[in-house]
């Protein structure tokens, strides 16, 4: 059975910084390109940011471009974002995906899912 379990959410102030972690077990991390969303009540989920299989190409959305960096560790089936002077805007929940096809990661239809964490930017 394949699980991604997020962590690292929570609540913080304009400026501060978080790292989110999401492991995977069940499947073959290493063959799996990975991506984080996030969603807001009542908006359409959107990708923040995606890493492919190697580490080696990464791709971010315009808004977070140069504040949220994604990295993983096949090592330890693990990937990575961590975000940095975060804004009131960035608060969602956020959905770390696996996906082997890049094209249909990056549209949303990914093979699996994690349960999402909550983060909160007050300002």
């Amino acid at each position: 059975q394949v699980q991604l379990v997020e962590s690292g959410g929570g609540l913080v102030q304009a400026g501060d910084s978080l790292r989110l972690s999401c492991e995977a077990s069940g499947l073959s991390f290493s063959d799996y390109n990975m991506a984080w969303f996030r969603q807001v009540p009542g908006k359409e989920r959107e990708i923040v940011a995606a890493i492919d299989w190697s580490g080696v190409h990464t791709q971010y959305e315009v808004s977070v471009n140069g504040r949220f960096f994604i990295s993983r560790d096949n090592g330890k089936n693990t990937v990575y974002l961590q975000m940095n002077s975060l804004k009131p805007e960035d608060t969602a929940v956020y959905y770390c995906a696996a996906e082997s096809n890049w094209g249909q990661m990056v549209a949303g239809v990914n093979d699996y899912w994690g349960q999402g964490t909550q983060v909160s930017v007050s300002s």
